[in-house]
């Protein structure tokens, strides 16, 4: 007979506070992560202890869980469980994953945001939680993991191989968040956890503190003769996030337009167009609440009902100054006596330098829903069938404040001879070095001085005929998805079938992006003319912010939100054209049908598990969003339709000696990231263009987002070797090829029908079919790659090292896809080594671990101008965490009590980008976080 919460037996053996911060998974997808017998798992070094005793606690107990999860799958996997969730040094289950072989994380403000796997980034590999597909705090696809509190998740694991069966796949991954179910416990669970944080860079703004904290409580019993489970959880987290960064505008040669062009050594000298660096001071609050209720009426008939609730507020606080250089309004300098290392300025004086001094905020504020209904049902024939419905929504607000001050106005641009608007105010002779950790300056004025700094425009971006002050930038997005799931099935007792299934998802998913953007102007004078400077009011200055680490001292410190709403800087509504143009609705109807059989063959004194099957998708994708016609603003709508069908084999040669051995060939794809679906273009017609021929005369031609876009897509092969010590430790090595036949590539320019999209007035095309630049499906490529992981305890090797261990792996990738023109491209996300740690000790109550992970180079997603994504070359990193603790024993009076110290980033690793990998002078961010320390304690009663 089917066994109803496939998922859950195995938990009963983690910590019994992590357990209880957990709700209940509903479509597990047939994933097992206990013994086969539902057996709970027995330390071993006490085999008399009754069957039904639990005994293994603690990272031990989450490392056996982890090790038979991936002996007993039939595919490839890596799994965490509670307790490694619960008490590792983690802000949320980023840090957890980031941990595992081959996968690793991209840090945000100095915590683990998206993760990648296999060395590639969010926009390959998709999250589910409780087998459901959720909805994403960003943009697009990609889950930010820190949306999910640590403290209420029972384990994640990641499919590096999927079966016919796992709906919502990615292309080098998927990863599923899994709750408990309540039922599973077998006990009544009351408890309470808290620690406190300490960031020691400081508080590096005046209104910001360098001390937090979290706290999480939990309930969770049964009813009724266990026939009825309740599982209710709550996380609180108030934490401060610190950081120092340099940033550069970008690096240009001397000889480009005006930059320097008197050089007398020649024009191929790299030097930023300018600079904007800031501390950035973070409050994140976040409250996560989890429910189930869990009846099971009769013996054969389950009824799960659970939900999730996060509330994210991220309001961060950013003041630096923006420092224009080669020749930006009016900036010189002596570039004769200026310093030149390998190609780059590496000191020299900066003159008649306008610097814009800026106090910025940055907030995003997210609710997320999450949660759905499950009825399973068998009988002792080993029929059984699953209905479940699940429902994500996000609901995001991203707004960001930029609020500008200097020594005075100035409108000398340096694209026109006019000087009508310059202010003639105090400039700054600024000296400079130049390092691989960014610029360090010494200036001559005080930007600490309200009676020189003043609200103004100081380099003219209002273009003259606007004072802009600053700019206000609200990103409103909504992100919702339905999934309908429906899934019949019959397990065998005998013949080379285990059992086979089928199963139908439908998945119904709208998400949109609206703009809301304003100048912050200073209002006008009584002649009705924009008022060009105005003084800081006194109530509203507080104290100063210092950028000792740029070398530029302290400056003048507010809040912009003061200063709107006391109506000093007033709000200018944008309404050119670029800011409609970022909106998007996507729309998709996709329709999974599925069919697997799953193999239990005994091959003499071999064991041959895995399954075989068939996966389709059927896909209806559309775009709403606004294109301008020469200008004009109308309403457009377009998309695709297509099929997909994906056959996929897994099998396991079970061998004497705990040995296994894994092939997978399959079919993969993964959807092309929200955004770029979007159908907002522009466009006009071409009279007397270079393409007049082809086309038979005038042409459309445009550029903007691809409604028709189709997915990546690979033949993939994977070959695993795997050596298993009981239930205790494993090592591995896992090779994997995938052909990729289709990838989505940047400003491709194709023939695009504009069927459907009003023509301009005017001069008419000679036909519909035109050119537009935008992302595009082209040629394929080819990844591989190998990974060695393991756990091994060393009481394996000698009862002498009982307590000590090792986890972890390292995993090489290699890629080469090409584009259209035959070029090859950087895929985002990509790190060609990634590698992971943990050594531990544990035993008697006493705990310590030690983790270190590394990501070696990689092209990464970054916020840019207007809150519009941007990618840069990030550099390698390591970072090193680690635990103390201690475990009142069993028959102590502190019994069910755990106290801990954790320490996070130890070594104060930066994080670093760079325009050119070859060059370290070209840096573009560089950013210190610091080190965190952290106590605190669980106690379950």
């Amino acid at each position: 007979m089917r066994k109803l919460g496939t998922n859950a037996r195995f938990t009963a053996t983690v910590s019994a506070f992590a357990l209880a911060m957990t709700a209940s998974p509903a479509f597990a997808q047939d994933q097992e992560g206990a013994p086969e017998d539902g057996s709970p798992v027995i330390d071993e070094e006490d085999p008399g202890q009754p069957d039904d005793a639990i005994v293994i606690t603690g990272f031990r107990a989450s490392l056996e869980n982890a090790v038979i999860t991936k002996r007993d799958q039939e595919q490839l996997v890596e799994s965490v469980s509670a307790e490694d969730i619960g008490r590792l040094p983690d802000a949320s289950i980023g840090e957890s994953i980031a941990r595992l072989p081959g996968v690793t994380s991209q840090r945000l403000n100095g915590r683990a945001n998206v993760i990648a796997i296999r060395g590639f980034g969010p926009d390959f590999s998709t999250t589910l939680l409780n087998g459901r597909e959720q909805t994403s705090t960003g943009d697009n696809r990609g889950v930010e993991f820190d949306q999910y509190p640590s403290e209420i998740v029972n384990q994640v694991v990641i499919y590096k191989t999927p079966s016919a069966e796992l709906v919502g796949q990615g292309l080098v991954g998927t990863v599923d968040i899994r709750t408990v179910r309540p039922l599973e416990s077998g006990q009544r669970v009351i408890a309470i956890g808290a620690r406190g944080s300490y960031a020691d860079i400081g508080a590096l703004n005046s209104d910001s503190t360098d001390l937090g904290w979290r706290a999480s409580a939990a309930y969770i019993d049964q009813f009724a003769d266990d026939r009825v489970g309740v599982s209710l959880a709550v996380a609180y987290l108030d934490e401060p996030y610190q950081n120092e960064e340099f940033n550069a505008w970008g690096y240009q040669p001397i000889s480009s337009a005006f930059f320097f062009p008197d050089d007398p050594r020649g024009g191929d000298t790299q030097i930023p167009g300018g600079t904007k660096s800031f501390v950035t001071s973070t409050g994140l609050k976040r409250l996560g609440l989890n429910g189930t209720v869990q009846i099971e009426p009769a013996d054969n008939l389950m009824l799960t009902l659970d939900g999730f609730y996060s509330n994210f507020d991220d309001d961060q606080v950013k003041r630096g100054i923006e420092i224009p250089i080669a020749g930006w309004f009016g900036t010189t300098g002596d570039v004769g006596s200026y310093t030149i290392t390998d190609g780059f300025y590496t000191s020299g004086v900066y003159e008649n330098v306008q610097g814009v001094v800026r106090n910025d905020i940055f907030n995003r504020q997210a609710d997320l829903y999450s949660g759905g209904v499950n009825l399973a049902w068998s009988n002792d024939d080993g029929l059984y069938a699953e209905l479940d419905f699940g429902y994500s929504r996000t609901d995001r607000n991203e707004l960001s404040i930029e609020s500008y001050s200097g020594t005075g106005f100035n409108w000398d641009s340096p694209f026109t001879d006019s000087d009508d608007f310059a202010a003639g105010d105090i400039t700054d002779t600024i000296a400079f070095e130049n390092s691989t950790t960014g610029f360090f300056f010494t200036p001559t004025l005080d930007y600490s001085d309200p009676n020189l700094i003043v609200l103004t425009d100081p380099l003219g971006w209002g273009g003259g005929q606007r004072t802009q002050a600053g700019y206000y930038n609200n990103r409103i997005i909504e992100d919702e998805l339905k999934q309908y799931r429906a899934e019949l099935g019959k397990e065998f007792d005998h013949g080379f079938l285990g059992g086979l299934k089928a199963g139908i998802a439908l998945t119904d998913r709208d998400k949109s992006l609206t703009p809301d953007e304003y100048f912050l102007e200073l209002g006008q004078d009584g002649m009705g003319n924009p008022v060009r400077t105005r003084p800081i009011p006194s109530e509203f200055l507080i104290e100063s912010t210092n950028l000792a680490y740029l070398g530029l001292g302290p400056i003048v410190t507010y809040d912009p939100r003061d200063l709107i709403d006391s109506g000093v800087l007033v709000q200018t509504i944008n309404d050119s054209n670029d800011i409609p143009a970022k909106a998007f609705t996507v729309s998709e109807d996709i329709v999974t049908a599925y069919i697997q059989a799953d193999i239990d063959a005994e091959l003499g004194d071999v064991i041959l598990t895995g399954n075989f099957g068939v996966h389709m998708i059927w896909t209806d994708q559309s775009s709403t969003g606004v294109a301008f016609l020469n200008g004009t603003r109308v309403d457009v709508e377009s998309g695709d339709s297509y099929h997909q069908l994906l056959p996929s084999l897994n099998l396991n040669a079970r061998l004497p000696g705990d040995y296994v051995v894994r092939f997978s060939l399959r079919q993969e794809q993964m959807r092309p990231r929200l955004d770029d679906l979007r159908v907002a273009i522009g466009y006009s017609v071409v009279q007397n263009g270079p393409f007049q021929e082809l086309y038979g005369g005038a042409y459309l031609d445009g550029g903007g987002g691809n409604p028709s876009l189709r997915p990546y897509e690979a033949n993939s092969v994977d070959l695993t070797f795997e050596k298993y010590f009981g239930s205790t430790g494993y090592i591995a090595l896992q090779t994997f090829y995938k052909d990729i036949e289709s990838y989505i590539a940047d400003d491709i320019i194709f023939d695009f029908d504009y069927t459907g999209f009003p023509l301009p007035a005017g001069a008419s095309p000679a036909g519909l079919i035109g050119r537009l630049q935008t992302k595009a499906n082209t040629g394929g490529g080819e990844l591989y790659g190998i990974e060695a992981a393991g756990t091994l305890p060393f009481d394996v090797f000698t009862p002498a090292l009982s307590g000590f261990g090792i986890t972890g792996g390292v995993s090489y990738t290699s890629t080469s896809v090409d584009e259209a023109d035959g070029d090859s491209v950087r895929i985002p996300g990509y790190s060609e080594w990634v590698a992971n740690g943990t050594a531990f000790f544990e035993k008697a109550g006493f705990n310590a671990r030690a983790s270190a992970r590394y990501r070696s180079g990689f092209l990464g997603d970054f916020t840019g101008f207007g809150g519009s994504p941007t990618r840069r070359e990030a550099l390698g990193e390591t970072i090193f965490d680690a635990q103390i603790g201690y475990d009142f024993q069993e028959g102590s009076s502190l019994e069910g009590l755990s106290l801990y110290v954790q320490g996070q980033n130890l070594t104060d690793e930066r994080f670093a980008s760079v325009a050119d990998p070859d060059q370290p002078l070209s840096i573009l961010d560089y950013q210190i976080y610091g080190r965190r320390f952290l106590a605190g304690f669980t106690y379950k009663f």
